[in-house]
């Protein structure tokens, strides 16, 4: 059912006041990587603890399907990471990036070999083998220097914030001026 124009036109401040937040946002974690990081991790850990006691009360419903053993080794766990995350997120966050720096090389690895064995299949074999060296390269630079890992994440995320707030206001403004007639 598609959207009425009355709801649309009522709407296009909820699009901006997105757009402004992921700008803010994007502009925050810009100027302050390493404590925007600290704060996504701990905005995590804060899920994870969350999830882990609603999990921990699940085991007294009936109406669950899983196992009440499996249902405890599950709050367990997110608790445990969730408090971990809470008072230590930089160690949460260098982990992470470890796990993703170990992520890279194997994919990198795999993306090389898979272009090996299809460079007869197809032209262009060579984009596959370079996105998997760059993969390798960026996962050997990130176990490396850490600390610069973790602040090139922070940058991405700030920058993808950005480019998604400003077309959330675009949108927003389009929408308005779209809609300005017909509300008039």
């Amino acid at each position: 059912m598609p959207a009425s124009r009355t709801a649309v036109s009522r709407s296009w401040w909820l699009l901006l006041v997105y757009g402004l937040a992921a700008v803010v946002f994007g502009i925050v974690t810009l100027v302050w990587p390493a404590r925007s990081v600290a704060v996504m991790v701990m905005a995590f850990g804060l899920l994870s603890t969350v999830d882990g006691v609603v999990s921990l009360f699940s085991i007294f419903r009936k109406d669950v399907a899983l196992p009440n053993w499996l249902l405890l080794l599950y709050a367990v766990v997110s608790i445990a990471f969730g408090i971990l995350a809470l008072v230590q997120p930089v160690l949460v966050a260098g982990a992470l990036l470890w796990l993703l720096a170990i992520w890279l090389i194997v994919a990198g690895v795999a993306r090389i070999a898979f272009a090996i064995q299809i460079r007869k299949l197809i032209s262009g074999e060579w984009l596959l083998a370079a996105s998997g060296a760059v993969a390798i390269v960026l996962g050997v630079f990130f176990l490396a220097r850490p600390d610069i890992g973790i602040m090139t994440l922070a940058i991405w995320i700030a920058l993808g914030a950005l480019v998604y707030g400003i077309l959330q206001v675009v949108l927003a403004i389009r929408l308005k001026r779209r809609l300005a007639p017909l509300v008039a």
